[in-house]
């Protein structure tokens, strides 16, 4: 894989074909979020929608932690430890920390997570911004902030609910107890459950077989998921859906994909 310029200390960025792989790279911290990996992720997410030879994203950490959410020591001592290309960035952009954190706006582009052990908090809520997620055997998730006399920012109080049952979202957020990966499976939070240290080969394989699809109906699928929320009537929302739908077959790729069916062979995709 080839590390890309805008990667910081904090937050690796490297692209292996189609796929971008981003890395939260503070394990000394538990990957507790700081300002250097919040400009790495949004750097990343932005380009990730714009550049069109990307076609999904994996999210890891190094470390035994994938993330710890927010550095609450660093909030207990009052420390603000910025770097002055964030401060400028969020001059431009308030809301680049939500950004970073997939609370607003997300790419439109599948983004596949990787967990291994704690993913706490923030590394819980960053999880709800995903798509397809995937968990070792081991690993831990909680969304804890009420424990802690703190409310989830990140978006929990409104995504959990809509992604799981009531009751269960009710139960992550209102006890604030761990969930072990097989809770998590149960629950519906994550997709799968890999042996210790196998996930960033699972994302892999995941993203290689996203790779293979149409990356125009690719994107437009992901749209639909993101955008056309159970408040849209169904009415409305198959409306929406039409409108992804239309261009998506009017191009060359679906052209392609019908013509590579007729013929018995792998379809050659490229996004147009």
């Amino acid at each position: 894989m080839a590390e890309l310029d805008i990667s910081t200390d904090n937050c690796i960025i490297e692209q292996k074909g189609h796929v971008l792989v981003v890395t939260l790279n503070r394990p000394e911290a538990k990957n507790a979020f700081s300002p250097e990996m919040l400009l790495g992720m949004y750097r990343a997410w932005r380009l990730l929608d714009e550049d069109d030879q990307l076609y999904c994203a994996i999210l890891t950490a190094n470390g035994d932690t994938f993330c710890a959410g927010m550095d609450l020591k660093a909030g207990a001592d009052g420390e603000h430890k910025t770097t002055e290309e964030f401060m400028a960035l969020m001059a431009e952009v308030p809301n680049v920390h939500w950004q970073a954190l997939l609370r607003d706006n997300r790419p439109c582009k599948p983004i596949i997570l990787a967990v291994e052990g704690y993913a706490l908090a923030g590394g819980t809520e960053i999880l709800q911004g995903t798509d397809l997620r995937i968990g070792a055997e081991d690993a831990i998730f909680g969304v804890t902030e009420v424990a802690r006399g703190l409310y989830p920012m990140s978006g929990s109080s409104i995504r959990l609910r809509r992604q799981i049952p009531y009751c269960l979202a009710a139960e992550v957020l209102l006890l604030a107890e761990h969930i072990t990966a097989q809770q998590a499976l149960d629950f519906g939070l994550i997709n799968r459950v890999v042996p210790k240290g196998e996930t960033l080969v699972e994302a892999h394989k995941m993203a290689e077989r996203i790779c293979q699809n149409g990356p125009l109906a690719v994107k437009a699928v992901t749209r639909s998921l993101r955008e056309h929320q159970e408040c849209m009537s169904e009415e409305d929302a198959m409306i929406a859906s039409d409108a992804l739908a239309g261009p998506v077959f009017a191009s060359a790729d679906a052209r392609e994909g019908m013509k590579a069916f007729k013929e018995k062979r792998p379809a050659q995709f490229t996004g147009e």
